[in-house]
């Protein structure tokens, strides 16, 4: 999937397996900081890199989607969606698309499975399973499946080993941190989650 800002729009591109390509477009109200390919051309005020580090999407956004924001030497990034586990997959490509812009393939699979006492632990547990096994195994994931029940996530990962001339790794991920955490859901029910991943 690629995502990009322009101006007042957001303007998203998306190949199934099966090479279908789906366009679209969704009008933006706010000063998003970055936005899918976007990622490294941040913004300078110091004011719209804390709004964008707290205020989630915008209720005019209503498919699933990621973006990032700037955080000092590090990078913020946020997914959404119709639940709390769509924002956490959504989350879970930003910070794929923190590292490339390469298109991932499903070539492997990995399971994960994290447990913390609320939410928001639960989502940095996420992350940094994600960036374990990126680490581990050497691989790149660009498809997630999350199930939580309660204080448990269950995660499939899908990627392929990392390619050094076709994913030219911008960066290597760390960790996620608890700056900037917030998992929550908007009066009009879309589902965000948020926080700074070390880079």
């Amino acid at each position: 999937m690629r995502v990009n800002k322009a101006h007042d729009r957001l303007s998203i591109e998306c190949v199934s397996a099966e090479g279908c390509v789906w366009t679209g477009t969704i009008p933006l109200e706010t000063d998003t900081v970055m936005c899918g390919n976007d990622q490294r051309a941040g913004a300078s005020a110091c004011d719209t890199k804390r709004a964008a580090a707290t205020r989630g999407p915008k209720a005019t956004v209503s498919v699933p989607g990621w973006e990032h924001f700037a955080h000092d030497a590090d990078i913020g990034l946020c997914g959404w969606g119709a639940t709390v586990a769509e924002a956490f997959e959504r989350a879970g490509e930003a910070l794929t698309a923190a590292v490339t812009d390469a298109a991932i393939l499903p070539r492997t699979s990995v399971e994960v499975h994290c447990e913390a006492p609320d939410i928001e632990l639960l989502f940095v547990e996420w992350l940094n399973a994600i960036i374990y096994e990126m680490a581990v195994q050497k691989v790149l994931f660009g498809g997630f499946t999350v199930r939580i029940d309660g204080e448990r996530l269950q995660g499939t990962l899908w990627g392929e080993p990392v390619d050094v001339e076709r994913h030219a790794p911008a960066c290597e991920p760390k960790g996620a941190t608890y700056t900037a955490l917030k998992v929550a859901q908007s009066p009009d029910g879309l589902w965000s989650a948020c926080c700074v991943v070390d880079v």
